[in-house]
């Protein structure tokens, strides 16, 4: 699977609440850039198109001047490290020495954002901070597959998942290397902000708003083999009919292979199987349907492949952590005011 996933009881504002979530990044020395300017460009960018902002974003350091990775830049005229403490998601330094011991006040800062529940997040190394800090001893994370040995050796009662993209263990959340910042940040805004504003934000950003490959597809094959086995063509024309009965069989004649080349395909450029893709897809259309004002439960089903109203509640509540009617508050359409 891409990711590992169990939403926890924490839950954000959503479209209906009543002030902008509050979204603190940590750089320390030494941090990667690129993951700073995927969380930038996701949580901190305003949305004019969404006409709200989703979240209130501001970057902080320990020291008014830090120098980043290899000394490409220094960072300047940010806030203090006292601004982690009003953090609703707190997003902790991801430096590549990995060996270096991480600064004290840094540390004491994530633990302080966890004992008073807020929402922690790790990109690729920042792993290795929330692990020194102590706020994942017997919980699930993932890192960079690079360092998979290396973290294993120091945090033995942290549960790596190194073969996914991110996990989501609830009020901790991580990321693999690099691109995987954007997924799992994409995974945040479809979590608090529901699937038709993550989609909006994911073409703002041309970048798929639910990536189904794993790490395991770049450590074993980072480019597939001919260009023309390419799942692109079949995963348009199934996007396009996932009301229909849709089977493996369906996909695999429409990619005139057979349904074990096809698995093949699958596993090899999506990390996943043909039915779990079609599931996430079936999935992602009824949360659309909900957020978009549809009441009936069985329509929602029916146009989105999920067939019935218990199978859409089912798999509702696994993916989202929510019932239909509880997604619909959270995610779906404000009320018509009652004419005075």
């Amino acid at each position: 699977m891409p990711q590992d996933s169990s939403h926890g009881s924490l839950r954000t504002h959503g479209s209906h609440g009543s002030r902008t979530h509050r979204v603190v990044v940590i750089v320390d020395e030494n941090s990667n850039p690129f993951e700073l300017g995927c969380v930038t460009e996701v949580f901190g960018l305003r949305r004019p198109e969404l006409g709200r902002e989703l979240y209130d974003f501001t970057l902080c350091a320990p020291e008014p001047d830090t120098l980043m990775r290899d000394g490409f830049f220094t960072l300047t005229g940010v806030a203090g490290l006292d601004a982690a403490d009003s953090a609703d998601t707190l997003i902790v330094p991801n430096r590549p020495d990995t060996e270096v011991p991480r600064r004290p006040a840094v540390l004491d800062a994530v633990r302080r954002a966890h004992a008073r529940g807020a929402r922690l997040v790790g990109m690729c190394s920042g792993a290795f901070t929330l692990a020194e800090a102590g706020v994942l001893d017997g919980r699930r994370a993932t890192a960079h597959w690079q360092w998979a040995d290396t973290f294993r050796a120091r945090f033995p009662s942290v549960d790596l998942r190194p073969d996914v993209l991110f996990v989501d263990d609830g009020d901790i959340l991580t990321s693999a290397g690099s691109a995987a910042a954007l997924d799992l940040g994409l995974h945040l805004v479809r979590r608090d902000h529901g699937a038709e504003v993550a989609n909006s934000v994911s073409r703002r950003l041309v970048f798929a708003a639910h990536r189904d490959g794993g790490q395991r597809q770049f450590v074993e094959r980072p480019v597939p083999d001919a260009p023309d086995e390419s799942l692109a063509p079949v995963l348009a024309w199934a996007q396009e009919r996932l009301g229909a009965p849709l089977t493996v069989a369906d996909l695999a004649g429409r990619a005139a292979v057979s349904p074990a080349t096809l698995h093949r395909r699958f596993r090899v450029q999506l990390g996943t199987t043909p039915l779990a893709w079609l599931t996430g897809e079936r999935i992602a259309l009824a949360c659309r349907l909900i957020e978009r004002g549809e009441q009936r439960l069985d329509v929602v089903a029916r146009r989105s492949g999920l067939g019935t109203a218990a199978n859409l509640r089912s798999r509702l509540r696994r993916e989202t952590g929510l019932s239909p009617s509880a997604y619909r508050r959270r995610f779906g359409p404000e009320p018509a005011p009652v004419p005075g």
